[in-house]
């Protein structure tokens, strides 16, 4: 199984990207999808996740600001991210694994990252 990800780029604060991340060599209407982001110096943190029941998971950073979805036709996740901020600056991986009760946030549950696309957010 392969995760390929893109949509990162540079945009200004209050703007909005659209981040996807396709799923192939495998099955991916079972899995569960998330999206993490690691700034520089930072540790990886969950930014949001879906399961096959389309159940979303969203952190409390993005909430509200951040969607996550499925297109299962197309064995593809999307981050539609709006009113961004410096601080969402990061690489955004996509990651595949198991849901695990609680611990979803939780990168070390996740058995496949995909290559990590840029997002840059100036004030």
């Amino acid at each position: 199984v392969q995760l390929q990800a893109s949509g990162g780029g540079l945009v200004q604060a209050g703007g909005s990207l659209r981040l996807s991340c396709v799923v192939s060599g495998g099955t991916s209407s079972s899995s569960f999808l998330a999206w993490f982001r690691q700034a520089p110096g930072k540790e990886r943190e969950f930014v949001a996740g879906i399961r096959s029941n389309n159940m979303k998971y969203i952190a409390d950073s993005v909430k509200g600001r951040f969607t996550i979805s499925r297109d299962i036709a197309k064995a593809m996740v999307n981050l539609e991210m709006n009113s961004l901020k410096p601080e969402d600056t990061a690489v955004y991986y996509c990651a595949r694994g198991p849901f695990v009760v609680g611990r979803y946030n939780d990168p070390v549950y996740y058995g496949v990252w995909g290559q990590g696309t840029l997002v840059t957010v100036s004030s």
